[in-house]
C-alpha cells in the first residue's frame, strides 16, 4: 500500500500542570529512526495512571503530550521493520521494548534497557491523533478481527496488567506445591476501578473465589457483574476468614497505588500468602514490620510486561467478549478531553477512550 499523506499539524492532548489538561494543534509526528513506526491513532484511552501526572504526583517539568492506551493503522514504517506494513491496524503496548536486551530476554520487557512509557517528559503519548512509535516491531500487536475498537484499547495496558497481576498471585501462593498449575484458593482484589475489574475476570480463571473491595457503592455492584464476591472493607475481613477456615486470603491483587490498599491486602492475606501489586505507588510506603515477619508475607511489584502476557489476556478479552462489551463507558471526542479527566479524577466515570476526526 502506497503511502498516504499526513496533515502537519493534528490535536493531542497535552498536560500543563496540576489538574490542567489543554487540547492542543501540534506537530504529526515524523519517522525519526529506522525501527520507528507513525500510528493513525482511531481510540486513546484514558488510564488511572494517567491521574498519577494530573494530580501531581509525578516528577514535573511537565508540557507534554499524555496518555499510553492507542489502537490505530500504521501510516508511516521506518526501513528496519520488517513484522508490519502501512494499512495493518495495530495496538501498541503502553511502554517500548527492544525484543534483545537481557529483560527483554527474560520476558521483562517492561524493564527493557531501552524502553520507554508514552506520555511523559522522555516520549510523547497516545492521546494525539497520530502517535510515532519507536522500536515498533517489538512493541505493536496486530489487531485480531471481531473485537470493537474500545473494547481492543483494553490490550495496550489494562487487561494484559490485570493477568500479570493475577498470574504472579497465583504462581507465588502455591510455588512449592502440586496445586501450582490448577484452580483453587481464595484470592481478594482491592479496588475496583478499570483495571480491578479486569483482574477479577482473570482471577477468576485461576481461583475458586474471589473477593472484591472499593470505596465506591457503584464499582462494588459493576465487581458483581464480573463475578466477584463485592464487599464494603469493613465487611470484608470477616467474610474472607470464614471462606479460609481463619486462615485469610491466598493471595491479595492491589491495582489501587495507595499506601492504604497495601495496609489492607497485609492485614486480609495468610501466612505465605502473596501480595501481589500492579498499582503505581508514587509514594513512601509504610507496613508494619512485625506483621509482615510474623505472616511470612510476599510481595510482588510493579509494571506489566506487556509482550509477555499479551496472549492469555487477549483469550480472556475474546472468552467474555459480551461481558467487555460495555466495558468503556465512553468513547468522546478528544476535544472533551479536560472535561473527562476532571470527571475521571472525581470517580465520576470509568473507563473512557478519545476518538479523532481524521476527516479534517
Amino acid at each position: 500500500m502506497a503511502e498516504p499523506q499526513l496533515p502537519e499539524k493534528m490535536r493531542a492532548v497535552v498536560i500543563k500542570d496540576e489538574f490542567q489538561i489543554e487540547v492542543q494543534t501540534v506537530p504529526v509526528p515524523t519517522i525519526q529512526e529506522d525501527t520507528d513506526a507513525i500510528i493513525k491513532v482511531f481510540r486513546a484511552g484514558l488510564c488511572g495512571s494517567d491521574l498519577h501526572f494530573y494530580r501531581g504526583h509525578q516528577p514535573k517539568p511537565y508540557n507534554f503530550i499524555i496518555g499510553h492506551e492507542a489502537i490505530g493503522e500504521v501510516v508511516r514504517c521506518g526501513s528496519a521493520m520488517s513484522k508490519f506494513k502501512i494499512g495493518d491496524k495495530v495496538i501498541a503496548a503502553f511502554s517500548t521494548s527492544c525484543g534483545d536486551c537481557f529483560y527483554c530476554k527474560q520476558g521483562h520487557t517492561s524493564r527493557c534497557a531501552k524502553g520507554l512509557v508514552f506520555g511523559g517528559p522522555k516520549i510523547s503519548g497516545a492521546q494525539a491523533a497520530y502517535l510515532k512509535v519507536p522500536l515498533a516491531d517489538t512493541t505493536c500487536f496486530h489487531v485480531p478481527d471481531g473485537i470493537p475498537l474500545d473494547v481492543m484499547t483494553l490490550m495496550a495496558d489494562v487487561l494484559p496488567t490485570s493477568w500479570m497481576v493475577a498470574a504472579n498471585a497465583r504462581r507465588l501462593a502455591y510455588e512449592y506445591r502440586d496445586e501450582q498449575d490448577k484452580k483453587g484458593g481464595v484470592c481478594v482484589v482491592i479496588g475496583c476501578g478499570p483495571v480491578g475489574l479486569c483482574a477479577i475476570t482473570c482471577a477468576l480463571t485461576m481461583f475458586e473465589k474471589v473477593f472484591a473491595t472499593d470505596l465506591s457503592p457503584q464499582r462494588l455492584k459493576m465487581a458483581s457483574t464480573h463475578g466477584a464476591t463485592a464487599l464494603p472493607m469493613e465487611q470484608l475481613e470477616a467474610e474472607v476468614l470464614k471462606a479460609t477456615e481463619n486462615r485469610g486470603a491466598d493471595a491479595v491483587l492491589e491495582v489501587v497505588g495507595v499506601p492504604a490498599a497495601l495496609q489492607s491486602a497485609v492485614k486480609l492475606i495468610r501466612p505465605f500468602g502473596i501480595v501481589s501489586s500492579c498499582g503505581l505507588h508514587t509514594h513512601t510506603v509504610d507496613l508494619p514490620g512485625a506483621t509482615l515477619y510474623g505472616k511470612n508475607v510476599r510481595f510482588q511489584f510493579g509494571r506489566c510486561s506487556v509482550n509477555t502476557y499479551f496472549e492469555p489476556a487477549l483469550k480472556v478479552l475474546q472468552d467474555n467478549i459480551e461481558l467487555f462489551s460495555k466495558f468503556v463507558e465512553n468513547t468522546v471526542s478528544v476535544e472533551e478531553a479536560p472535561k473527562y479527566y476532571d470527571l475521571f479524577h472525581k470517580g465520576e466515570v470509568g473507563k473512557t477512550a478519545f476518538s479523532f476526526d481524521h476527516d479534517n
